[in-house]
Formats: structure tokens, C-alpha cells, sequence
């Protein structure tokens, strides 16, 4: 491709090495670790940008060795490469297979979804075209030779592509501070000398567990094949005493059917587990990693050479805007990496679905097979709909929706009580109470976001006690006349917002009390009228926090008290549903996470003492509760830090709270321990809410950056979750739910609009219409 308009020139080398060849006498030299496609097409850009780079690339292995069979590029990826090199994108062209379907088989029935667009070709005529054009381009190729260690000394830029075991890497390990994550499944990678006729993906069920194919052509002739299950069933099936050839007979005949008896063939294949690989740094003076060798990404997505290529791309075009190396290498990493974690997010939520497949065997046949294609939070219900409106309305019917009703508009029952849709406003704490009473701001705040349309409103924490508060501008149920001033906001939700309900959500700060409203200094202890924290451990949230005490059995017995007498006053105040608050870091968190409960008494230790006083604070509430009305639990699913709550445990925490009679599970993660680490990103918290709500069959509320109505209908129809709560969201639109009907084109019992605001149901227009329009084109 051409420089862009306005580009500074090419990047040159700063390192002040004596060696570097930079300058008007002596071209930049590329060095390139590695042969596969990401190396190859970022040496062929690198040369086609500027002739004079002296650019080599050093392979170990043999030119047509490569491992794998087929390649699939999405159009995005194609339309780079045709911007950037016509003569590869035409080259491409010529070999490439597509198609558009895909087939889900899932207890012997097909289910086909249309208007994907896949296009794919054999790895091995991959590299056959890059190794043409970087020859044609007077790139240097060196097979069967290993990279010298002295190349960042004796070149301007060393690209290290050398894949997911990259030397580079490990060399500078200290720089670039790796991290590699194994995964719960095993995999091998083989081929079938016939084409599919779509992408496939067909589930078995045996004596020793599930196993799925993926399959997809890349020829005329052929097809990958990828076979995966879980480790225990890998090992229960006896392949880790097989041979190759064995193995990949016995994968032939478990998938006879779909192989139309045809066998399988290798190519150096074994059994492997996949790896997260994520890279602190992606550069070191001059040095860089692209594509495996600085990221991973699941092939359940199709995402390895897509990510290489991209990187190449960006490389090049980034070297070319910059005026100096370590610029242009800067420019590269900050392009790349939103990208690269956005796609490594959707990866895992894809392998991680499949790791946990057997949860989801049971599901009606359809819903099976919209939950596979959404897997990934990359394809969505509104996505699906355009590519394939027949198969998305025949998921909806069999979920149950009457024509024209978007799955969130469905009603959904907690006991005695029936919601109208599948929205909640999620608890937001507002820190404007005025001695633990709401005031008119809690009337306003929760009276509009009721008129706005969700299902059920949910208050921020209120407090069961004065020292339980977080702040001093927190809501509280401790006193009479709050009870009253809670009754006045239910009273006008009840009257003005007629099938809306709403909920209240009571909770202990722990050893997160005592400290400044938000936006004044989050989580720092008040410059004066601090009241005393109490905690299951005497351990401080921050450093700078006030240390708690330890509770004592007496403390115990006085705030399970406490929760109950809240739990009477919050049910004559007139709430719909009660939420215990046990997320968080929050007291009852505190309980539950090994990271906050060092106890050494019958309330710490193993998960099941860990868990009894909250349990005996969710009975004593549950008790005083009247016995229609519903109780849900807010968790904190995991800790987003080492040695913390397990994700094994979170189903476990949920199953006991079901047990004693929880009604749904309100799935959160995190803020437990200050030195979290959590793995922001859209939707991030529900795939732990999927997890419980199919391990265990508990109803679940997911939360945690859902912002779509796309979004909400995609999780609840696939069935990751029973409801979708939402905080900001709301806070920007507090008629988010019933702008989010008027956008679907939805009007009906689940969003129903106030009288007085019947007139604002349809979205205004903007701009212009009433201009004339062109007759004739000359």
C-alpha cells in the first residue's frame, strides 16, 4: 500500500548503538524470527513500504512443514490485506473455500444457522503465497536455520514471530513479563480428505463424557478437524495411552456419523492443551512480539493467524506514521492491545463454554444451539436475527415468546412474586441519606427509574445498622422513621408505576465502613466522627483503613438480630422482594471469602463454616420476611485474586443459599480484597452467573457491564440468566427499559409507558425530512 497522506516518513532506529545501520547510507534491517504467516506477511509489507529495507527472516523448520491444515480469515481481516498488498489478497482469492452456514448437531438433530460468511484456505498454500511474494519482493528466506542471538545487535528492528513457545519471549522473560494459562481441555488438530459443507459442530455424548468436533473446509477436498473434551474425560477415555494413530482412529469412529465413515489424518498431531499466553510488554528496545508469540486467542473463535495478520498490518503502517522506532513500536502496542484483549476476553468466554458444555446438554435443542453461537458474547441476538431471522424466531418460540416479544419482555416468576420483564435496576449506592433516611432524592431517584419501565427496582444497600453504614450518607432500616420514609417511596412506586416492582437490598459494610461518600474519597476512613468496624477477621481493607474487630459470638447473635428486625421493618414498609447482601467485601462477604476469614472457630476455615453465620443470617431473615414475598442473595462469584473464592466454590455458596431457601442468586464478582485483579470487559460477570444458573439450577441475576438491550436478549435467550440487572445504564437513561422497547419496535404488557408520557413512546425525529429528493442522475 502507499504511505499514508501525511505520514511523518518511515521509523528510524534511536538505540545510539554503534552497529545500528540507520541513516541516508544505510537502510533499515529487519530481522524476523519466525516463518509462519504472521512473520512472513509482516516482512512482505515492511519490504513493499520501502524496497531499500534489507529484511530477512529466519525459519528452523523446512519450508512445507507447518502444523495444522486449514486457515479461516473473517472479511475485516481481508479487507486489510487487500488495502494493504492487492497482489496477496488477489493470490488469496484464487484458493480461497467459503461458505455460510453453520451446523449444530446436538443429540442427533441438525440445527442450521445461515448468513455467517467464512472463508478459508490450507495453511501449507498460505505460506506458499507469502513465501512467493516476500522472494518476489526481495525478502531473504533462511529454512532450517535457527535465529542468531546477536540479532537485536546487529539490526534496527528484530520482529520476534516465533510463535506460542517463542525463545524471544523467554529471553527477555523480565521485560516482557509473560503469563500462560492452561486451560481444562485437551485437543488435537486433524483433517478429512472431504469438504463440509458448512461450519460444524457436533456434540457427543459416550460412557466417559462429552466430546465435540469442529469441523470446516479449507479445500475442495478436505477439511479440518478438531477434536476437544475435557481433561478428565480425555484421560477417562483412555487416549493419553494411545498413539497417534490410534487416537486419531478412535476420534474416526466416535465420529463415524459425522465423518460418513471416513478416516482422519495427522500431520505430526497430538494431544495438547490450549494456553492463554498475555504479554506485560510487547517491546524491548528493539524488539518487538507479534501474534502468538505476544498473544493467544482459542481456535474456538478462529482467531490465531487473524490476530498475526492484523498485528503485521498494524506493525507496518505504524512504523511508516512514526518518525523514530520506539514511537512507532509504542503506537503499535496501544493499537493492538485493546484489540487483542477484547478478542482474548471473547476466546475465553468461548473455551470456557465449551469446557463446560455438559452443563448445557439439556437445554431444548434450539436454545442448545443459539447458546453455542453466542458463546463467545461476539455474535448477539440482534446479530443473529439479521444473518438468520428464520432460526432466531424459531429459538423464540420454543423459549416462549409471542410473535413480536424480544426474549427480555418475556415475565418471569420469584415465588409469589411475577415480574414483567427481565430488567432490574440494579443496586447503585446514592451515599444521600440523612442519618440513614431517604430523603426526596431516593423518591425522585427510585420513583423515576420505576416509571422507566424495569421489572423490579432494587434500593442501593441499606444498612442494618448505624455502625453497618458505609458512609454517613447511607440509607439504613434500623429505625422507625426510616421504615416510614422507605414506605412513602414504595407507596408512590405502587400507585404511579402499577407493575413495577421493587426491592430492597440489606447489608453490613464490614470492614468497608466508616469511610467518606464516593466522590468526596472512595474508601478513605473520614477526617473525623469515625464510628468503630467489626469484621469476621481483624484484617483492614486498605492499608490506610481502620483495622476491624474480630466479631465475637455475643456481636454474632446481636447482628443476626439485627438483619431480622430489618427484615420486618423493610417488609411493613411495603417491599416486594428482599436481597441479602453477601458480595462485596461487604460483612457476610467477609464470611464467605478464605482471603477475609481467618477464624479458627466454627465460623471459619472450610467453605462449609465459612458459610454458617451467613446462612443463619439468610434464615433469621428468611423468618421474618413473610413467606410469599421472594429472597435473593448478592455473591461475589470470585475474588479476582489468588487463593480466593474458586469458582467451584462460588456454585457451592449458591447451592447452599438454595437450599435454605434462596429464591435466585444475584451473581457479582470482586471488591473483596484490595488487590484485585479483575478481567474487565463487556458482560464480564456473566458467564459466572451461567455457570451457577446451569450447575446447579438455581435461578441467577446476572450483572456486570451489560449496557445492550442486545445484550440482555442474547443472555437471557441463550439461558446464562433468568434476569439482567443493570446500574449505569439506568443512571444515564432512567427510561432505559422502555426506550429499549421503542427501539425494538416492541409495545406491549412488559413496557407498558406512564399515561402522562404516552405522547415520547416513539423516538423523536432529528434533522430534516421534508427536502425534495433527486429524480435524475446525470
Amino acid at each position: 500500500m502507499d504511505a499514508p497522506q501525511g505520514a511523518r516518513g518511515t521509523a528510524r532506529a534511536t538505540t545510539g548503538d554503534p552497529q545500528s545501520h540507520t541513516g541516508p547510507d544505510h537502510p533499515l534491517r529487519v530481522a524476523v524470527i519466525g516463518g509462519g504467516p504472521g512473520g512472513l506477511y509482516a516482512a512482505a509489507l515492511l519490504k513493499r513500504l520501502d524496497p531499500t529495507r534489507d529484511i530477512t527472516v529466519w525459519e528452523r523448520n523446512a519450508p512445507d512443514d507447518t502444523f495444522g491444515f486449514g486457515v479461516v480469515l473473517s472479511d475485516e481481516t481481508l479487507g486489510g490485506i487487500e488495502h494493504a498488498d492487492p497482489t496477496v489478497y488477489r493470490a488469496l482469492q484464487r484458493d480461497f473455500v467459503r461458505w455460510d452456514d453453520i451446523d449444530i448437531v446436538h443429540r442427533g438433530v441438525r440445527h442450521t444457522s445461515g448468513g455467517h460468511g467464512f472463508a478459508a484456505l490450507g495453511r501449507r498454500r498460505l505460506l506458499e503465497i507469502l513465501h512467493t511474494r516476500c522472494r518476489d519482493l526481495g525478502v531473504r528466506l533462511r529454512f532450517r536455520t535457527e535465529a542468531p542471538d546477536d540479532l537485536p545487535h546487529t539490526h534496527d528492528l528484530v520482529v520476534a514471530a516465533d510463535g506460542i513457545h517463542s525463545t524471544t519471549r523467554d529471553t527477555y522473560a523480565d521485560v516482557f513479563r509473560p503469563r500462560a494459562t492452561a486451560h481444562r481441555c485437551r485437543y488435537i488438530w486433524l483433517a478429512a480428505d472431504f469438504a463440509f459443507g458448512s461450519f460444524r459442530f457436533d456434540i457427543a455424548e459416550t460412557e466417559h463424557g462429552v466430546m465435540q468436533l469442529h469441523g470446516y473446509p479449507y479445500a475442495p477436498d478436505a477439511s479440518t478437524v478438531i477434536v476437544e473434551m475435557r481433561e478428565e474425560v480425555w484421560r477417562a477415555a483412555g487416549f493419553g495411552e494411545l498413539d497417534e494413530a490410534e487416537s486419531i482412529e478412535r476420534c474416526a469412529k466416535i465420529f463415524a456419523e459425522t465423518l460418513h465413515g471416513r478416516p482422519l489424518r495427522s500431520n505430526n498431531s497430538t494431544w495438547t492443551t490450549f494456553r492463554t499466553v498475555v504479554n506485560e510488554r510487547w517491546s524491548h528496545g528493539n524488539v518487538v512480539l507479534l501474534g502468538d508469540a505476544a498473544h493467544t486467542a482459542h481456535f474456538s473463535i478462529g482467531s490465531g493467524t487473524k490476530l498475526a495478520v492484523e498485528d503485521a498490518l498494524a506493525l507496518a503502517a505504524c512504523l511508516e506514521e512514526q518518525d523514530f522506532l520506539p514511537e512507532a513500536l509504542a503506537a503499535y502496542e496501544a493499537e493492538r492491545r485493546p484489540v487483542v484483549a477484547s478478542t482474548q476476553r471473547a476466546a475465553r468466554a468461548s473455551l470456557e463454554w465449551f469446557e463446560d458444555i455438559a452443563h448445557y446438554l439439556d437445554q431444548p435443542p434450539r436454545q442448545f444451539a443459539f447458546n453455542l453461537l453466542t458463546r463467545s458474547r461476539r455474535v448477539t441476538h440482534d446479530n443473529l436475527r439479521l444473518r438468520d431471522a428464520h432460526f432466531t424466531r424459531a429459538v423464540e418460540r420454543e423459549f416462549g415468546c409471542p410473535p413480536g416479544t424480544p426474549p427480555m419482555f418475556t415475565p418471569f416468576r420469584l415465588r409469589g412474586l411475577t415480574l414483567r420483564n427481565r430488567v432490574v435496576v440494579s443496586p447503585m449506592d446514592m451515599y444521600s441519606a440523612a442519618d440513614g433516611v431517604p430523603g426526596d432524592f431516593h423518591l425522585v431517584h427510585l420513583g423515576a427509574r420505576a416509571l422507566g419501565g424495569a421489572g423490579l427496582v432494587m434500593t442501593e444497600m441499606v444498612c442494618v445498622g448505624a455502625e453497618g453504614r458505609i458512609t454517613p450518607g447511607c440509607a439504613g432500616l434500623y429505625t422507625g422513621r426510616q421504615a416510614e420514609a422507605w414506605k412513602r417511596i414504595t407507596d408512590f412506586v405502587h400507585a404511579q408505576a402499577p407493575g413495577t416492582a421493587i426491592g430492597v437490598q440489606l447489608g453490613h459494610s464490614g470492614r468497608k465502613g466508616s469511610t467518606k461518600v464516593m466522590w468526596e474519597g472512595m474508601d478513605e476512613p473520614l477526617e473525623e466522627g469515625n464510628w468503630p468496624l467489626v469484621a469476621a477477621s481483624a484484617l483492614p481493607y486498605k492499608s490506610f483503613s481502620q483495622t476491624p474487630r474480630e466479631l465475637s459470638r455475643a456481636q454474632l447473635t446481636d447482628l443476626r438480630e439485627q438483619f431480622a428486625a430489618a427484615a420486618g421493618r423493610a417488609a411493613r414498609a411495603g417491599f416486594d422482594l428482599l436481597e441479602l447482601h453477601c458480595a462485596h467485601g461487604y460483612l457476610l462477604s467477609g464470611f464467605l471469602s478464605p482471603l477475609t476469614n481467618r477464624r479458627t472457630d466454627a465460623y471459619g476455615g472450610s467453605l462449609d463454616k465459612r458459610l454458617r453465620f451467613p446462612l443463619e443470617v439468610f434464615d433469621a431473615v428468611r423468618n421474618a420476611w413473610p413467606g410469599e414475598r421472594p429472597v435473593t442473595v448478592r455473591i461475589s462469584a470470585t475474588d479476582w485474586a489468588e487463593g480466593g473464592t474458586s469458582a467451584e466454590e462460588a456454585v457451592e455458596i449458591a447451592r447452599a443459599f438454595a437450599a435454605h431457601g434462596a429464591d435466585a442468586i444475584d451473581v457479582s464478582t470482586g471488591q473483596v480484597v484490595a488487590d484485585e485483579r479483575p478481567e474487565f470487559g463487556r458482560s464480564y460477570q456473566t458467564p459466572f452467573a451461567d455457570r451457577i444458573r446451569n450447575a446447579t439450577g438455581v435461578p441467577v441475576i446476572a450483572v456486570g457491564a451489560i449496557s445492550s438491550w442486545d445484550d440482555v436478549n442474547s443472555l437471557i435467550l441463550a439461558g446464562r440468566t433468568d434476569l439482567c440487572a443493570l446500574a449505569r445504564p439506568h443512571l444515564y437513561d432512567p427510561h432505559w427499559t422502555l426506550h429499549a422497547a421503542a427501539e425494538q419496535g416492541y409495545s406491549g404488557p412488559a413496557a407498558p409507558w406512564p399515561a402522562p408520557y404516552g405522547a415520547g413512546s416513539r423516538r423523536p425525529r432529528t434533522g430534516r425530512t421534508d427536502a425534495p429528493k433527486p429524480r435524475l442522475s446525470l
